[in-house]
This record gives structure tokens, C-alpha cells and sequence, in this order.
């Protein structure tokens, strides 16, 4: 059976991270890797064998060559425009303690920040079956927004699905003026994701229940409200389906929500049912967690497997 495909877009970041708890101020290691939501998204469904598809800008520099040849390692197909005027973007990570973790962005002005409409290549969101687009995104610049929109355009036109995770980086714009751009791409969407939170934001008078059917009577068939290690809870018409977390010891939570919306996704194009699929979304979002970097503990198949035969013995020979 062939597995349908996703293409995604947004900017992917060189990532630089202490290797050891405590401020920047006296880190003595750091490790250099990437970073992006998107291409976070597209690395774990080829992991889970999901053909997947990311387009971005990268600088004309050694960081950028290090996000394409990363991405396309993965077995992901790379679409990336190399910008000679404008530098890769570039992420930290601290730990200012064992149970923290800080973030902070240096990409204004970045290639990334610089996509557009006429970076999408004829046909590539035609032949996808699902377009997968975040809230990062279209806070970048005008011209990253024209091109969520001219995407979700021709997705809607080839009749392709459109997945939208709201992500919202409170760093890129404050809520009040975030809360209307998202909201306009929630209610284009066919899938919503976002934790609690979040949909406060697109809507800051509603509950999660009372956002999730806001964005159905706006044609969104389905809202899935993301709560950690609480697990997540799917709202389809009237019907909630709910599922339980994992318990787990976390060591770096950021791309946790991403390796859950690439479970959730590869469960539904698989065909699996929605208990299934939010079983498996829940158990991504927690592997994700138990190893320093955004996807790198992106499981497999066969790791996922692993993971949830609890009797599995911890030492494999």
C-alpha cells in the first residue's frame, strides 16, 4: 500500500545547546545541531515511513549547508532556496536548571524569515496529500505569511488536507496581535493542534471545548487539544475522544508537541483508529523527550514498539 505524503515549510535553524545544566554564562561545552517545527514535523514522519517533504530558506553559509544535509539525511525530500543576502537562522538552548529549559532566537532578518509565495514550486503541494503548516510561520514577515496562505490555497484547490499546529512563539509577536493571524489559518484548516493555551489565544473567551467548536462551525472537521504528559484529547463533531499520557523522566522537552503532531499524523494517514492514533501520538510526543535535542529521539516504528512493550528488557544484545 502506497502511504500518502506531506509536504511542510518554515524555517529550520542552526541549533546551539549547553551540554551541561546551568547559564550560558558559564557553559564550558556546547553542541551544534538544527532545529525547525516544520522540519521537526517532516523527520519524524519519515521515521514512522511517511514519505514527507519540507521547503525553507537557508543562508549561504556553513549553517544553512548543515540544515539542508541534516534535513535531507533523514530521509526527508529538501526544497530549499540557499538566500546569498541573508544569513541562516540561529537557536540556543540553556538548561538553568534540571527541570528548565531556555530558548532564545537570533533570526531577524533571517533567510527563513525571508520565504514567499514564489518559493513554492509548481506541484508540490498538488501532489501531497496533506499540508502541514505551523503558527511560526506566518509571524516571521509578510511575505513567510503570503506563503502559508498561497500553500493552504492550492492545498484546498488539489482537494489535499491541511494540518495546522499553532505553535505560538510569544517571542515573534505578543498574543493580541498573533491571536487574529492564527486564528484566520485555524479556521482554513482541516486538523487543529495546540495545547490549552493556545487556543486561549485564538479565541481568549472560549474554553478548549468551546474553541473546538468555534473552529468546526468554521469547517475545521477536527481540533486536537495536546496536554503533555496528561495525554490529548480529540474533538470530532460532538464527539471527545480522550487518551492517557506516558509518565515519564523528561531531559529536554521542545519538539515533545512535534514528535506528537508527526504520530498523530502518520496514525491517520496509515488509516489506524483514533484511539490508536492518539496512542501513538502521545507515545512520540514522550520518546521525544527522553534525549537533549529537538528530533532527534524522533522514534521509528520499531523503536515505537519498543517503547510500548513495557515488558521490553532494557539492555538489547
Amino acid at each position: 500500500m502506497t502511504v500518502p505524503s506531506v509536504v511542510t515549510l518554515g524555517e529550520t535553524m542552526a541549533l546551539v545547546r549547553t551540554t551541561e545544566i546551568g547559564s550560558l554564562r558559564h557553559a564550558h561545552g556546547l553542541a551544534m545541531g538544527i532545529g525547525g517545527a516544520e522540519s521537526n514535523v517532516a523527520i519524524g514522519l519519515s521515521r514512522l515511513g511517511v514519505p514527507a517533504s519540507w521547503l525553507g530558506r537557508v543562508g549561504d553559509d556553513s549553517m544553512g549547508e548543515r540544515v539542508v544535509r541534516e534535513i535531507r539525511a533523514e530521509g526527508v525530500d529538501v526544497r530549499a532556496t540557499t538566500d546569498a543576502d541573508a544569513a541562516t537562522g540561529l537557536m540556543v538552548k540553556e538548561r538553568p536548571s534540571a527541570a528548565s529549559t531556555a530558548v532564545h532566537y537570533y533570526r531577524a532578518g533571517s533567510a527563513g524569515s525571508r520565504l514567499s509565495a514564489a518559493d513554492l514550486p509548481e506541484g508540490w503541494v498538488e501532489g501531497a496529500a496533506l499540508l502541514h503548516v505551523t503558527g511560526i510561520t506566518p509571524l516571521l514577515s509578510e511575505s513567510a505569511r503570503a506563503a502559508v496562505h498561497a500553500a493552504i490555497d492550492r492545498a484546498v484547490n488539489a482537494g489535499a488536507a491541511v494540518s495546522f499546529d499553532i505553535n505560538y512563539r510569544s517571542a515573534l509577536a505578543p498574543a493580541t496581535v498573533a491571536g487574529p493571524v492564527l486564528r484566520e489559518i485555524a479556521e482554513r484548516a482541516d486538523i487543529v493542534f495546540g495545547g490549552e493555551e493556545e487556543f486561549a489565544i485564538l479565541y481568549p473567551d472560549a474554553a478548549p471545548a468551546e474553541a473546538a467548536r468555534r473552529l468546526r462551525d468554521a469547517g475545521c472537521a477536527t481540533t486536537v487539544l495536546k496536554r503533555g504528559p496528561e495525554g490529548a484529547s480529540v474533538f470530532i463533531g460532538d464527539a471527545v475522544t480522550a487518551a492517557s499520557g506516558f509518565r515519564i523522566d523528561p531531559v529536554d522537552t521542545v519538539g515533545a508537541g512535534d514528535a506528537f503532531v508527526a504520530g498523530y499524523l502518520s496514525g491517520l494517514l496509515a488509516g489506524l483508529d483514533l484511539d490508536a492514533t492518539l496512542h501513538r501520538a502521545n507515545a512520540c510526543g514522550a520518546m521525544a523527550c527522553l534525549v537533549p535535542g529537538d528530533w532527534e529521539a524522533a522514534p521509528t516504528l520499531r523503536d515505537l514498539e519498543r517503547f510500548l512493550d513495557g515488558g521490553a528488557d532494557p539492555v538489547r544484545r
